[in-house]
């Protein structure tokens, strides 16, 4: 019997990808996308062709548990740069935190450092609470659900506000500085959600790949992983039809044990496959697929070209067919020899709390689907029914995902945003969630033609295409103007 599983997710990212198939569940099973994993598995092989990471000090600041009781503080970590920065009154370039420890954000957000120097910014990473080492319960945080109650949008864009103006107010020459709020993915989300709240704390935020409109029955779910089969479409449309033969011809070698045990030697598991692990198994190739366009560019060459040139053959028996898809998984493992362990269905044993599934069951949904017909993945429905039923059994959580989207709005940003970027490229599945029209001359999108996720903000190297140079310049641009009217109004002489 077929299990149905949910897709979820976060993005996302800073510029991360975590894998965690959760399976604590029978019923339910997740899959969440974020930025870590990937990055990892594909580093870049193309050097930068101009900043780096320049005398970064590692701080702690006082931050309040709940901003809205003020009673008790932890120690929020956070990463400084003042090596190019200008007394007085130079800008600040903050970067939000997302859903990991602050420094795997350090060395990727490429556009930070590229231009620290010219815009002569300090340079400010703030940890998420409740990732890294800013745990608000000290060890003890991960040791109660109950101590989880503190994670939430608002207590984290408060957080922002508060460092905001403890650096303003503890570094000389920073009380007039300008900040321009920086996020990709669901940093992304929390720079517009941080612009719209905050808008005296900052002058403009970029939101580099942030699915801010991916809402239940507001976006729709299909629309990821339309995208990534056309991204494998793109080069070739065996290589999608492969990837879609595949799931039933896994199924029916499954049902035997001398097919498991061949689907045991192809995926190089580290037992031999059980029924029972039959879900785990499929998810997991369903992942290695859903995430590679996030990073189908030249600086991991291209990994989608070279997982097709291994799917040529989609009508061949199942055999030969698995065979195949293994060799084109391997592109994914490449760098990792290890054999794969997957998950035993026993999970409950060792109930693991994770804050990002927390959120999600919250207030960030993130809905995806699949049809098994206009994409290349197998039939599996999304629903607020299933997603409710799930967080409500692991968490006893029932979600409210139009939260975020009454508080700070979707598209209706009009009468109370200004000075933001949504940028994209359309190679990301999560571009579908994102702000693709400019809203308002204030309110800006920019679409990157053939670019992966948050590309934008990486590093420029010599195998950047003309459009990710074009859009990361047309950004600065925009930047550059912000500023230069914040010092107009405050007549404030400051060159960059």
């Amino acid at each position: 019997m077929k299990i149905p599983f949910v897709y979820q997710s976060l993005i996302l990212i800073n510029l991360i990808i975590i894998f965690e198939i959760i399976d604590t569940l029978k019923t339910s099973d997740l899959i969440n996308i974020h930025l870590d994993e990937l990055s990892k598995s594909f580093p870049s092989s193309t050097p930068s062709l101009k900043g780096q990471v320049k005398n970064l000090d590692e701080k702690y600041f006082s931050q309040y548990i709940d901003h809205f009781s003020r009673r008790y503080k932890f120690q929020q970590r956070y990463l400084i740069s003042t090596e190019y920065w200008k007394s007085p009154n130079g800008p600040i370039w903050l970067w939000t935190g997302n859903e990991a420890d602050s420094y795997d954000s350090v060395e990727k957000v490429g556009l930070i450092w590229d231009n620290a120097e010219q815009f002569q910014a300090m340079v400010l990473f703030l940890e998420h609470r409740y990732y890294g080492k800013s745990m608000p319960f000290g060890n003890y945080t991960t040791r109660r659900l109950s101590n989880y109650r503190y994670l939430n949008v608002g207590q984290i864009l408060a957080d922002y506000a508060s460092f905001i103006d403890h650096i303003r107010m503890t570094i000389d020459g920073a009380q007039l500085s300008p900040v321009i709020i920086i996020g990709g993915s669901y940093g992304g989300m929390l720079a517009a959600w941080f612009r719209i709240k905050y808008p005296h704390l900052s002058v403009g935020a970029l939101a580099s790949s942030a699915p801010f409109l991916h809402y239940p029955n507001i976006y729709d779910c299909e629309n990821y992983y339309r995208i990534v089969t056309e991204n494998y479409s793109n080069y070739s449309k065996s290589c999608s039809k492969s990837i879609k033969q595949s799931w039933p011809a896994i199924r029916r070698l499954a049902e035997t044990k001398v097919g498991r045990e061949f689907l045991t030697k192809q995926f190089n598991l580290c037992k031999i496959l059980s029924p029972e692990q039959l879900e785990s198994l499929i998810h997991y190739i369903a992942f290695v697929w859903a995430v590679l366009p996030l990073k189908d560019n030249s600086r991991s060459s291209y990994p989608i070209k070279k997982v097709c040139k291994y799917l040529t053959e989609p009508i061949s028996n199942d055999g030969k067919l698995i065979k195949s898809i293994a060799k084109a998984l391997s592109v994914y493992n490449e760098e990792n020899k290890q054999c794969k362990q997957l998950d035993e269905n026993n999970n409950n044993k060792h109930f693991k709390i994770d804050p990002w599934d927390i959120q999600t069951c919250t207030e960030i949904p993130l809905p995806l689907c699949s049809d098994g017909v206009d994409d290349m993945f197998e039939l599996n429905e999304w629903t607020i029914e299933k997603f409710s039923n799930y967080c409500q059994k692991k968490y006893g959580i029932n979600p409210d995902p139009y939260k975020l989207l009454k508080k700070y709005g979707g598209k209706n940003i009009r009468h109370k945003a200004t000075n933001i970027i949504f940028s994209n490229g359309l190679k990301d599945p999560w571009s579908a969630g994102s702000v693709l029209e400019s809203l308002s001359d204030t309110l800006i999108a920019i679409k990157i033609p053939g670019a992966c996720h948050c590309e934008d903000l990486l590093s420029e190297t010599l195998n950047d295409t003309k459009t990710v140079l074009d859009a990361r310049e047309q950004e600065l641009q925009i930047i550059r103007g912000w500023l230069e009217t914040y010092y107009e109004k405050k007549n404030i002489d400051f060159e960059f």
